[in-house]
């Protein structure tokens, strides 16, 4: 009963939206962390430290771009009814209790550079994406096969600069 409760006020909010923006359904940025929007990778000691279940890299990695010029972008397709949300995995072999640890250190890195983003979901490595997602839209990552992957709608290649990437897609689609 309970679960159908939350289902019937999600599904009220969703159609209150959709009325309000006059579109069939909203869209949402998908965005993930490692590799995409925070240089993980460049993090000395970085996989080492995963494997000793340590957070140290997701706290001491720098933004793969300058986050105002992001941030700006952003916030021009949250004023388009956007949503943000970020779906990221875990480390491999990742116990719950280092699942959680992650996904704390990853929110507080994310609100260290004041990324606009509504929700966040941090799963196990591996994990699909797209089974993640409420809705249709766009995933921004850097690795092929989860692009691949992804059932709910268009890719951005993190491997290219995002930012011209989001630009772009405002051009061309807003």
């Amino acid at each position: 009963m309970v679960l159908y409760m939350l289902y019937y006020i999600y599904s009220k909010e969703i159609e209150r939206r959709k009325e309000i923006k006059g579109e069939k359904f909203m869209k949402t940025l998908y965005f993930d962390m490692d590799g995409t929007i925070a240089d993980l990778y460049s993090v000395e000691n970085w996989l080492q430290d995963l494997r000793n279940y340590k957070v140290d890299p997701y706290i001491n990695a720098k933004p793969m771009y300058d986050t105002s010029e992001l941030n700006k972008l952003l916030i021009q397709f949250k004023e388009q009814g956007y949503d943000i949300e970020i779906i990221t995995w875990g480390a491999k072999e990742s116990t719950e209790q280092y699942l959680r640890e992650l996904h704390k250190a990853k929110s507080e890195w994310l609100n260290r550079y004041s990324f606009p983003y509504d929700r966040m979901h941090t799963i196990p490595y591996g994990t699909s994406k797209s089974s993640r997602a409420r809705e249709q839209g766009i995933l921004i990552d850097d690795n092929k096969l989860v692009r691949e992957e992804w059932s709910k709608g268009e890719t951005i290649d993190a491997t290219k600069n995002i930012l011209q990437e989001l630009r772009n897609y405002l051009e061309t689609n807003l």
